[in-house]
């Protein structure tokens, strides 16, 4: 994600979020040497985000969002594949995420990747007070973990290729 990418941004995280990020957060993070972040696209149009920031050998995500109009085709999770893959090549080990308690689309997306309850932290979100479940992964590029990962990035690619196939024919 590059400073010009934030005003796009700025309209997907009001889509996603009742208490967005201000602009001049995102302006900040990118400065930041410890974080991360990326812009999905389709074409000319930024249609998801994600950040992060690896210190030491952990990993925090602190931000995915995916534009309504783009939600269901798998691009919340190629932006979780592109935030742990960068985590791996800075070396976490282990990466760690809050979500609502209600968000069980995320939750599951999240599961898929290895990410386990871990605790609860009551009254998290400032709009309504609910809670947020506190997620780890743990032995990011020990074998097991890379085994199931490259699993799972081969099928999202796969169904990458086949979805752009249909949307050719």
């Amino acid at each position: 994600m590059r400073q010009e990418d934030v005003p796009a941004v700025m309209v997907i995280e009001r889509e996603c979020f009742t208490v967005p990020w201000r602009e001049s957060a995102y302006v900040t993070e990118l400065s930041n040497r410890s974080a991360y972040y990326i812009a999905a696209w389709i074409g000319e149009e930024i249609v998801g985000y994600g950040g992060m920031w690896v210190i030491m050998d952990e990993a925090h995500i602190t931000t995915i969002g995916v534009a309504k109009a783009h939600r269901g085709k798998k691009i919340g999770e190629q932006v979780l594949v592109a935030l742990l893959e960068e985590a791996m090549r800075h070396k976490a080990r282990r990466a760690t995420l809050e979500v609502r308690e209600s968000n069980v689309v995320a939750q599951n997306l999240y599961r898929k990747y290895g990410f386990q309850p871990a605790a609860i932290r009551r009254g998290y979100y400032t709009d309504n007070h609910e809670n947020a479940i506190v997620m780890w992964v743990d032995n990011m590029g020990g074998i097991a973990f890379n085994a199931k990962f490259e699993e799972l990035t081969g099928q999202l690619r796969r169904s990458a290729v086949e979805a752009s196939a249909e949307g050719q024919a």
